[in-house]
């Protein structure tokens, strides 16, 4: 197998509350995922998902542990990780006065690409994505399907080696929701390693190429499907996922 793509090594994160004192979101959490496979972060919320993927993406500093993105440590070297890098937050607002191309441009721009570059890659995305009908329309007059394909196309205008999505198909109707799923499969098709966090089971079952499981911070279970319904003896998902929980409560 390639070397991985994303390696993390007993990564924790520890928040303090007046009121509830020491919170360990994260309890040292350890994966890795390679170029051209989708790795499922499967767990309710709470769990610890977004918070992991927070930290991977540099926006929240890690209490402890370690983690690599291509060859670039998370902490001795955030900005190389931050170019390696596409990420997609659950709450990730636009700026609703910008139109859905001058948004993905302003963000190529940050990313510093070229003119030549950033007009291939907008042209690329306009076309992948199916974005000519609102292409030069407001972000504020987009509906919640066309928003997403913005935050999407955004997120990998600089068209980065790894992709975290945290929920991106979180609610979107039927159409929409499939539109993304096959960005999402194009992607890996094309060689890009995702992260992609979920709560949804059957989210999961169709996307990911292996699953971690993920309860009250910590990994609970990693494998392919095939490999985690014969470890627990489980019909399906959600009775994997209810055995990796049980063993990890005992």
């Amino acid at each position: 197998m390639s070397q991985s793509a994303v390696d993390v090594h007993s990564l924790s994160k520890v928040f303090y509350d007046r009121k509830r004192g020491r919170i360990d979101a994260v309890a040292g959490v350890s994966f890795d995922a390679y170029p051209g496979e989708i790795l499922g972060l499967l767990g309710p919320n709470g769990a610890g998902k977004t918070t992991t993927l927070r930290m991977l993406a540099t926006i929240l500093t890690p209490t402890g542990g370690s983690a690599r993105i291509g060859d670039a440590d998370l902490l001795a070297r955030p900005d190389a990780v931050r170019r390696q890098l596409g990420f997609l937050s659950g709450d990730t607002g636009l700026y609703g006065r910008l139109t859905a191309a001058e948004t993905i441009a302003y963000f190529g721009a940050l990313n510093g690409l070229s003119d030549g570059l950033l007009t291939e890659r907008c042209e690329h995305l306009k076309r992948e994505l199916g974005m000519d009908t609102f292409w030069n329309g407001r972000c504020a007059k987009l509906s919640t399907g066309q928003r997403q394909k913005v935050n999407i196309a955004r997120t990998v205008v600089h068209d980065p080696p790894v992709l975290i999505l945290d929920e991106p198909t979180s609610g979107l109707d039927v159409l929409a929701a499939r539109n993304i799923v096959h960005f999402i499969r194009s992607a890996r098709d094309n060689g890009k390693c995702v992260l992609l966090s979920t709560h949804d089971m059957g989210e999961a079952e169709r996307l990911a190429d292996r699953i971690a499981i993920i309860h009250k911070g910590t990994i609970a279970a990693t494998g392919t499907l095939s490999e985690l319904r014969d470890r627990f003896h489980a019909a399906n998902l959600e009775e994997v996922f209810l055995h990796a929980v049980d063993a990890g409560a005992e």
